[in-house]
């Protein structure tokens, strides 16, 4: 499973690890939100309704962040977009803790989602202490503004990466045809069926771990009664599932087929997902059964990039 990070050159494995921070930073910013969630219901006044908008808004945005940076990377270069969609997602993580409303963090985390391209545990770990020593009317501020620091550790690693020797193939290609597809090329009669399917299939799959990842704590505090700190331990045994899942998933992927993967991972899921939501479960059994709900609910993510190339 772990051979071909063996066979990789110094500067693939610089790529990887660039992509994976950047993966984490993301995932960790989604976690932390997760865990503002129910202080700001209960702060704010909102309603559960208008904190499913600030998650949904952060996700369409970013799926309009990721065709437009898809454009703009293959204009101006993969590892230059790379680096300021991080300083770009940094930025506004940190102005969102300064939000007074809900519209103000409405439009700061739509503005967020543009720049949103492992760091769940870590967050949940890291919540349930901030939010056990600050007071909830600003212990939410400070995980906001907290997640700016990774972001800039990923800058820094992300310093090395160079560009694809194929990419820079293909833009010296472009720039002597003079063939350069436009931001609505995805649109196109030829591509278009391809375009609705794969996001269909993205939203599926991403939708589901999506829901999972903002409303759990939620969930935990709401449902089962559970303090933020004793939320954030049965949030890390399911993030920890999550990590072992992507690693299945992907060496499924090529194993299995990638939609006999899909078709696994989301039976799974959903068989999992009405047990966890609706058995009466508390204490151990809740937090054993995390590992596998993690596992198959969110681990299924790493199959879209071996299908989608």
């Amino acid at each position: 499973m772990f051979t071909w990070y063996k066979e990789l050159t110094e500067r693939e494995r610089n790529t990887f690890w660039g992509c994976f921070a950047g993966w984490a930073v993301d995932a960790m910013d989604a976690q932390l939100f997760s865990f503002v969630l129910p202080i700001l219901i209960a702060a704010w006044g909102m309603s559960t309704a208008q904190a499913g908008y600030l998650a949904t808004a952060t996700l369409l945005s970013a799926a309009i962040g990721g065709w437009a940076c898809g454009y703009l990377a293959d204009r101006f270069g993969r590892a230059r977009i790379m680096q300021l969609t991080i300083l770009w997602f940094c930025s506004f993580t940190f102005l969102a803790g300064f939000a007074q409303d809900f519209q103000q963090l409405m439009f700061l985390r739509i503005l967020q989602g543009l720049g949103f391209g492992v760091g769940w545990s870590a967050a949940a770990i890291l919540a349930g202490l901030v939010l056990a020593y600050f007071p909830q009317d600003y212990g939410w501020r400070v995980l906001l503004m907290i997640g700016v620091l990774p972001g800039l550790l990923v800058l820094y690693l992300r310093r090395k990466l160079e560009e694809p020797e194929i990419f820079v193939r293909t833009r010296e290609l472009v720039e002597k045809t003079g063939n350069r597809p436009g931001l609505g090329a995805i649109f196109q009669p030829e591509t278009l069926p391809t375009t609705v399917l794969s996001s269909l299939l993205a939203f599926g799959v991403i939708g589901v771990g999506g829901a999972i990842v903002n409303w759990l704590p939620t969930f935990m505090k709401t449902v089962r009664e559970l303090s933020p700190g004793a939320s954030g331990y049965y949030v890390f045994v399911v993030t920890g599932g999550s990590f072992f899942g992507f690693l299945a998933s992907a060496y499924l992927a090529d194993r299995l087929g990638r939609r006999r993967t899909f078709q696994l991972f989301l039976l799974c899921s959903w068989s999992i997902t009405i047990a966890y939501m609706f058995l009466p479960l508390s204490g151990w059994p809740l937090i054993v059964l995390g590992a596998p709900f993690g596992f198959f609910t969110i681990g299924n993510y790493a199959a879209l990039g071996p299908f989608f190339t």
